[in-house]
């Protein structure tokens, strides 16, 4: 027998490759439907229905199950559908490999974060003050001032560069801009 007899043998003889099949159908309100090899694939129970934004979650948890990649047909409501292959991502429970302690080396030490003092007047002395962008609490001195300190970061959240300072009794406000 030839090797070409024997390859073509050998092919004859071996199943062929099949990848699991996800088909994902669209519902008109953005739902998905999922089923893995006819099987119906569902969140967790209480969880709310598969969206549209869960797709590429939804994928990374199927291959991540199987560690193989699938087929994926997913059929839109307006008709349309399409056909992928997706592969397992690399493993996200692996950690690295801790790096060797270099001795000759000074520990980092995390500068200490910028802060920024907000102030405004006019509370119930004592009164819970919120701070909004709501980042923290803080209570009005017994001569009515509120005082909160915030990192930079934080307030660098603001669009608008305010504060505001919120009397939750009082109902006093006062919104404080910085530059």
């Amino acid at each position: 027998m030839s090797r070409r007899e024997i390859r073509a043998q050998q092919h004859q003889s071996q199943p062929p490759v099949t990848l699991p099949l996800v088909v994902v159908t669209v519902e008109t309100g953005g739902t998905l439907t999922v089923t893995v090899d006819g099987a119906p694939f569902t969140p967790e129970a209480f969880a709310p229905a598969w969206r549209r934004s869960d797709f590429g979650r939804l994928m990374d948890r199927i291959t991540d199950q199987r560690r193989t990649p699938v087929r994926v047909e997913v059929h839109e409501s307006d008709g349309t559908s399409f056909t992928d292959i997706i592969t397992p991502g690399p493993n996200r429970g692996a950690r690295p490999k801790p790096e060797p302690a270099n001795t000759e080396t000074a520990l980092d030490v995390p500068a200490a974060p910028q802060i920024l003092e907000v102030t405004a007047e006019g509370f119930i002395p004592g009164e819970d003050i919120g701070v909004a962008i709501i980042v923290t609490h803080t209570d009005a001195a017994h001569t009515g001032r509120a005082r909160a300190l915030l990192e930079v970061a934080q307030f660098g959240a603001s669009p608008t560069g305010e504060v505001v300072l919120i009397g939750r009794v009082s109902g006093n406000y006062e919104i404080v801009r910085y530059p």
